[in-house]
């Protein structure tokens, strides 16, 4: 098919793509922006929060074992 040579895009049509385009590029700017914080500061990932005020226990730290529980199902 051939193109018309005239444009029929209205300019509504115009104004959503561009908002668009700049919605897009914010939030590729603010993910940039926080790939690069992340990368400034790293955060040790072996670490559990325990919510105790910001404290924090390492993977390390000893913990009790679990005991496996044992379930019976009664029939009646």
């Amino acid at each position: 098919m051939a193109s018309r040579g005239k444009k029929k895009t209205t300019m509504a049509k115009l104004n959503r793509e561009r908002k668009l385009r700049e919605r897009r590029l914010d939030k590729q700017a603010k993910k940039d922006a926080r790939q690069h914080a992340s990368a400034q500061h790293p955060q040790r990932t072996d670490d559990v929060l325990t919510g105790d005020g910001g404290h924090s226990i390492g993977s390390g730290a000893e913990q009790p074992a679990l005991e496996p529980v044992a379930q019976s199902h009664i029939y009646a």
